[in-house]
């Protein structure tokens, strides 16, 4: 079963930019919290979550077209690699996310962007971010105006869960890891 150590491993060439490193923890961290939500394996689900930008950062145009061989060549569980394909489904690839994995991958992808925005705007960060706060955002499609909000939607509408839901399962999934992220606030 892939680990999140096996996932960096993986990563370490291939991602490299602070931001991305962010981005993949995000994920990581909320796919953690989706996992619990399900009963599933957090840890398993949360080396998934690292790993789904792995060729990003090299093939930004091409992402995902350099992810599928690679991944299996480095005996990558053929399961773990459908899923992170998944989340590229109708943007970039054709693999339509059918487990709840899949399914999480897609929607927290974006999600976690407008998490960690919202974040940036509080003084506590994300320790005390609520749904409430977190969807006065959402809704404010100038703000975070680059991730994708009919993609989350589309994804809470195939977990059959509300975006408040998802939102308030991620929120918390990431709140362990604030510091790492640089999403504790300043206090002020």
């Amino acid at each position: 079963m892939l680990t999140i150590e096996r996932a960096r491993e993986l990563c370490k060439d291939m991602v490299t930019t602070e931001s991305l490193k962010d981005h993949c923890l995000s994920v990581s961290a909320a796919m953690g919290a989706m996992a619990g939500h399900f009963g599933e394996d957090a840890e398993h689900w949360r080396a998934v979550g690292y790993l789904h930008d792995y060729d990003y950062e090299k093939y930004p145009e091409e992402h995902l077209k350099h992810t599928e061989k690679e991944l299996l060549s480095a005996g990558v569980d053929p399961e773990d690699v459908r899923a992170i394909m998944s989340h590229g489904y109708g943007i970039c690839t054709d693999v339509e996310p059918v487990t709840n994995m899949e399914k999480s991958l897609f929607t927290v992808d974006e999600l976690t962007g407008i998490i960690g925005a919202c974040a940036r705007m509080r003084p506590n960060g994300l320790s005390d971010l609520g749904v409430s706060s977190f969807m006065k955002k959402f809704k404010d499609k100038r703000f975070a105006a680059k991730c994708d909000r009919e993609v989350i939607l589309k994804g809470c509408e195939m977990l059959g869960m509300d975006i408040k839901e998802v939102a308030g399962i991620c929120i918390e999934g990431m709140k362990p890891y604030a510091k790492e992220l640089g999403l504790e606030g300043t206090g002020a």
